[in-house]
């Protein structure tokens, strides 16, 4: 049907476009036609996992996000998979057939020995390693050894790869080999348990870890029986005993015969004179003579059939049309094709390759640019622009160019840098470059799995690799794409070793691009990941990095996220703020502050808090559990460190502050006026009518009170004589009051003159005498026969005016003796 033109009412569209509700537009016939209506926005590749007890949420948009399960959700526990599913898995994860005839069966030659010793120590329980140079056929001989054990132990056997592999990832892919757990990612501790009891014979080729990190793997499988292939540079290291087994290369005899399996015919004299120098120049490793053997079969190519032999594939390729016609062949008769040299046999990437299309020199070149990783045959057209470009992985695995390495290809021992010498390496970086695009499309399309996206990580983890750090303008921000496409895809896949390195190599790119707001991005994925794999500190440090970026730039959605996750962090680790302020200890520290008003001599001012201690309640201050990494917090803090408990104290303090600096300026004030009461030294002493006719100078004993009024007048009394409040209802009398008579020289009518002082009442006790020497806290007048006017010791204490404090006590103390000679005067029995 035509787009432009609409259907009428019965296939769902209204005819009346000016008014009323538009009908539905009529669906496509099929899901791949051209919609030319209003476009749904592509839905965001949202993924649920489990990693432990965590819910992960991989969000490609503001980051993934993680919190702990909700109960009642959790996941399945994990099954055990059947033989026949193991089968299946095993199928899965092997590398694709290449296209075009298969390739004939080679047979193991002079490897029959090490073949049954191996096959009877995995049948006692014995890990072995198996060690040899590379090219020396130990993934031939795994492979062999693997069918001869697949009845030894209840889970069969299990092969894995062990290059780029750390031994956490090995014991992941061994758990996934057996159990059955979708979207499921065990913890380490749930881990261990469950590949303890897993009993399987375990093949690792290419194994590049050794040391502690390949005891730790030992030993979390202890029924498991491990044959590990490895070159001579990785030593073992482990505590445990593990069988050595060193793989040398073939006899002479054993290379022709392999020689000729190649070529699968008689090899002439000179042929075979050729392979005995090869045979001595290569060691008899048998990587070189299968090479060596395509090269006699191209060589035979070109002798029968040269039209033929040059360009198989050249009808596949497009020629331009102002190309000159292509060269006619020589003659089959007249076409002599020398033997390679020794060098060249030795060394036969370089011829091999020239003898290949187009195509697989090109998919050599980006082997090249990726190190040596090739891309899946599904690629290979839209990398290489040829749309037949996928029979080139045929044409690269006939010439035995490369060798099989878990779910994927690699270039053959040496192949590579036979490669880089010859030049392949030129436009490595506009290789790569490519193949980063390319992947960075594939890698988000919604058709794409994640399973599928974890099986070419490897190829994916390279071309960000040749990237960065790269000199190129514009390579960092391809490889920002890269990773921040293949990344989400990598965690959802499970593949969270190629997650981790894709996500550090794009937070590298994003710094050099100067793309924060995707450096961000990957900080924030870099803690997640350390999150859920056990490593808070690490996790920490990255989301509050990446929430400072995010708050910079104004992110408040990825901030959020953060802060979640942050938040999560520190649940888990126990790692929370003290509820009080105080220092560590059982007490807080106190610290004085010197009031104004206050004297130097230091007498302690009214505290900040007063508190009824005779009626308070004790309380009981008792502390939370100490987490994991909880700091221990002081019972007995005065302060808390709640910002309002701060803030209410310093409201405090300062009302107090400015209440005696007001009643300290009042009481001055007052001090000024003619009829103040306060004492001075130009004030004399004058007789009073009503007096008993003895001086102002003297008291009935006859010696001088001037000790007396000095104390009771001075303003400022010593440290050692410290002043203590009355909480008594009257003014406590003095010994210098009782002879009736005022210090002021004016007698008194019993009556205050300043309405804030207390009015002394008749009902007032009378000082009694005492025999002892020293002043006891009540007053009373000594029998000293002459009182010394220096303070002492012995001198009874003046007590302080009722209700005074810290400011004004001092100051209204004088006022005491005035009202204690009223109340003498008014009483004649004294």
């Amino acid at each position: 049907m035509d787009p432009t033109h609409r259907a009428p009412d019965e296939y769902g569209q209204g005819n009346d476009r000016s008014g009323g509700e538009p009908g539905h537009r009529r669906p496509s016939r099929d899901s791949g036609g051209a919609d030319f209506g209003p476009q749904t926005p592509q839905q965001v590749r949202v993924v649920q996992l489990t990693a432990g007890d965590l819910l992960l949420t991989v969000n490609p948009v503001d980051g993934s996000e993680v919190e702990a399960i909700p109960p009642g959700s959790g996941p399945e526990a994990p099954v055990r998979r059947t033989p026949a599913e193991r089968a299946d898995h095993e199928r899965a994860g092997a590398p694709p057939v290449p296209a075009g005839p298969p390739a004939p069966q080679l047979p193991l030659l002079e490897r029959q020995e090490e073949r049954e010793r191996l096959v009877r120590l995995l049948a006692r329980g014995r890990s072995v390693r198996l060690t040899g140079q590379p090219g020396s056929g130990r993934t031939a001989l795994l492979d062999a050894v693997a069918s001869d054990c697949a009845d030894l132990a209840p889970d069969g056997v299990v092969r894995l790869n062990g290059r780029g592999r750390t031994g956490p990832d090995l014991l992941h892919a061994l758990f996934d080999a057996v159990y059955k757990a979708p979207g499921h990612r065990p913890d380490r501790d749930e881990l261990l348990a469950l590949v303890r009891g897993i009993g399987a014979v375990v093949t690792v080729d290419d194994l590049e870890i050794g040391g502690a990190a390949l005891g730790e793997l030992l030993a979390a499988t202890p029924e498991c029986a491990f044959l590990l292939a490895a070159t001579t540079d990785t030593t073992p290291g482990v505590d445990g005993h593990l069988e050595e087994v060193l793989l040398a290369g073939l006899g002479r005899g054993a290379s022709l015969a392999l020689l000729e399996k190649v070529v699968e015919r008689p090899l002439t004299e000179e042929e075979r004179n050729w392979a005995g120098d090869l045979w001595f120049e290569s060691e008899g490793l048998p990587l070189r003579f299968v090479q060596a053997g395509s090269l006699l079969v191209q060589r035979d190519r070109l002798s029968a059939a040269p039209e033929e032999a040059f360009d198989e594939y050249d009808y596949f390729e497009p020629r331009a049309d102002d190309a000159p016609p292509p060269s006619a062949a020589p003659p089959a008769d007249g076409l002599d094709v020398p033997l390679p040299s020794l060098g060249e046999g030795a060394a036969p990437a370089e011829l091999l390759a020239s003898r290949l299309s187009e195509a697989a020199r090109a998919t050599l070149r980006f082997a090249v640019a990726l190190g040596g990783e090739v891309p899946h045959q599904a690629h290979l057209p839209a990398l290489v622009g040829d749309t037949h470009a996928d029979a080139a992985l045929g044409e690269l695995a006939g010439c035995h160019l490369l060798s099989p390495a878990g779910p994927r290809y690699r270039l053959a021992a040496g192949v590579l840098a036979q490669l880089v010498a010859a030049g392949y390496e030129d436009d490595a970086a506009t290789h790569a470059r490519t193949a980063a695009q390319h992947y960075a499309w594939w890698t988000s399309h919604p058709s794409v799995t994640p399973q599928r996206a974890v099986a070419e990580s490897d190829a994916i983890v390279a071309a960000l690799a040749r990237l960065v750090p790269g000199d190129e303008a514009g390579a960092a921000s391809a490889a920002v794409l890269l990773a921040r496409s293949a990344s989400p895809a990598f965690a959802a896949g499970l593949g969270w070793g190629a997650w981790e390195r894709a996500l550090r190599i794009g937070q590298e790119a994003a710094r050099i691009a100067g793309e924060v707001a995707e450096e961000a991005y990957f900080h924030h994925e870099l803690g997640v990941l350390a999150l859920c794999t056990g490593n808070p500190d690490r996790a920490r440090t990255e989301l509050e990095t990446s929430i400072g970026m995010r708050g910079v730039l104004a992110d408040k959605s990825g901030a959020v996220a953060g802060r979640r996750a942050l938040a999560l962090v520190a649940d888990r680790s126990g790692d929370f703020a003290p509820l009080g302020g105080a220092p560590s200890g059982d007490e807080a520290t106190a610290v004085r502050q010197d009031l104004p008003g206050t004297p130097q001599g230091g007498i302690p001012g009214a505290p900040l808090f007063l508190r009824n201690t005779a009626e308070e309640e004790p309380t009981v201050i008792s502390s939370l559990p100490p987490g994991p990494a909880a700091r221990k917090v002081s019972g007995r803090a005065v302060l808390g460190g709640a910002r309002r408990n701060l803030a209410a104290a310093g409201a405090g303090a300062l009302l107090i502050a400015v209440l005696g600096t007001v009643v300290t300026l009042g009481v001055t004030s007052d001090g000024d006026e003619p009829d103040s009461r306060n004492v001075t030294t130009e004030q004399t002493a004058t007789e009073d009518p009503a007096d008993d006719g003895l001086p102002a100078d003297e008291t009935d004993d006859g010696s001088s009170p001037t000790g007396a009024a000095t104390d009771e007048t001075s303003a400022a009394p010593s440290a050692s004589d410290p002043a203590s409040p009355s909480t008594s209802g009257s003014p406590s009398p003095s010994a210098s009051s009782s002879s009736g008579t005022s210090p002021t020289g004016e007698p008194t009518d019993g009556e205050s003159s300043t309405p804030g002082e207390p009015t002394p009442t008749k009902t007032s006790p009378r000082p009694t005498k005492t025999e002892t020497e020293s002043p006891s806290p009540t007053p009373s007048e000594s029998e000293s026969e002459s009182p010394d006017p220096t303070p002492t010791d012995e001198t009874p204490e003046p007590p302080p005016a009722e209700n005074s404090s810290s400011a004004s006590g001092p100051v209204e103390s004088a006022s005491a003796p005035v009202e204690s000679a009223s109340a003498s005067e008014s009483d004649p029995a004294a």
